[in-house]
């Protein structure tokens, strides 16, 4: 790829804002090692495709020789981000953020060179932080800019709450950015207010302000934005089999976007891809091709053609896997083990429940009360599975 359209794909494939374009090329043409910064609120887990498309953006730039950092709201995590939310969070425990913490590491080490990425834990100055140095934070911003945000505008109209500490999340991510000395950070469209609110910190510190650039909402399997309680993600850990029968229960439409967005397939591929399709051909073929691209994308080609031949062997004859994963629980109603098994929300793991979706040992459960006291096989949907352990 010439450095032209390298530069143009770095700064537009799934971007979907860039602020200010001039003022990161010029950064990026100085030949200035960057310093880019993606702050993590590990509210949860597991790290899914959709919240990738920013990880492998970062790839990008790591390879071009740019430093990344990383900054752990080990602090800020027990506010709750709430920027996509329509109501208040629930506040975490320092030990429930460490714990959430732990597997990271490894999941990222998919996408990027741990070893060149810088970690930082925003307790480690938030938490020495003064008063005074506090109030001249919270001096930047008005308590009109805070509550003219949309969610909150939405919560206050509905007469839901909206807590004080909650209207600080923004100042705090931008106070990070002065302690991280950063040039370009990076997130969801919904982390837009944080990060220009990091500009404007900066400038009040005498720093140069941030550039900021965010990506385009991965939708899940089932066409709704891809979200952990809705139980529609494709995790990047997930075992080849699995994450390759996910990809393959994608609804055809959103096939192109999944290409663009989770694959490193170039764009000129992408379009003749989409066209063929507008064009009568098997979306069924071209999904076997996406669940490859991506199968193999997190575990590599080898693992992609088995998983493949695996699954198509599950499909065309009935077989159940040969690994399935055990889940160990105590003794709980069906609603309570799938939620915890499958890491779903309840409310999702409810529908499933009455829509038929769940078996335990090829029996089909729709009473949500139903009691799993002994060892069983539960299957969710078509392709999942969970032997279940009780102890």
């Amino acid at each position: 790829m010439k450095s032209k359209d390298l530069l143009n794909d770095l700064l537009t494939r799934n971007v979907e804002d860039l602020i200010i374009r001039s003022e990161l090329e010029k950064k990026l043409k100085s030949k200035k090692k960057l310093r880019i910064k993606l702050g993590i609120d590990p509210t949860g887990s597991k790290i899914h495709i959709g919240r990738a498309v920013t990880l492998w953006k970062l790839r990008q730039f790591q390879e071009l020789g740019h430093h990344i950092t990383f900054v752990a709201g080990t602090f800020t995590a027990q506010i709750g981000d709430t920027s996509d939310k329509e109501s208040e969070r629930k506040m975490l425990s320092k030990e429930e953020v460490v714990e959430n913490f732990k597997s990271y590491h490894n999941q990222l080490s998919k996408i990027l060179d741990m070893d060149k990425v810088e970690m930082f834990r925003n307790g480690d100055w938030f938490e020495k932080m003064k008063l005074d140095e506090f109030f001249k934070l919270t001096s930047l911003f008005t308590i009109q800019q805070m509550i003219e945000r949309e969610n909150f505008a939405k919560r206050i109209k509905a007469s839901k709450p909206v807590g004080l500490h909650e209207t600080l999340y923004a100042l705090l991510q931008g106070y990070d950015s002065v302690k991280m000395e950063t040039d370009l950070e990076v997130g969801g469209t919904d982390q837009l207010f944080n990060m220009l609110a990091g500009r404007t910190v900066q400038k009040a510190y005498g720093m140069q302000p941030q550039s900021v650039m965010t990506f385009h909402i991965m939708e899940g399997m089932d066409g709704r934005k891809m979200s952990t309680s809705w139980g529609n993600c494709i995790y990047i850990d997930d075992e080849p089999i699995e994450m390759y029968g996910k990809v393959m229960t994608v609804k055809d439409e959103l096939i192109p976007s999944y290409f663009k967005m989770a694959t490193d397939v170039p764009m000129d591929i992408i379009q003749q891809i989409e066209k063929d399709l507008s064009l009568g051909a098997n979306p069924r073929d071209t999904k076997a091709s996406l669940a490859r691209e991506i199968v193999a994308r997190y575990n590599g080609k080898k693992a992609a053609l088995e998983a493949e031949k695996a699954w198509e062997k599950q499909f065309r004859e009935g077989e159940k896997p040969k690994d399935i994963e055990t889940f160990t629980t105590k003794k709980q109603s069906i609603l309570d083990i799938v939620s915890s098994a499958f890491d779903i929300s309840k409310s999702e793991a409810r529908r499933l429940v009455h829509q038929g979706g769940v078996k335990v040992n090829d029996q089909q459960i729709k009473d949500i009360e139903f009691a799993v006291n002994k060892d069983c096989l539960i299957q969710l949907g078509k392709r999942r599975y969970k032997n279940i352990k009780i102890t």
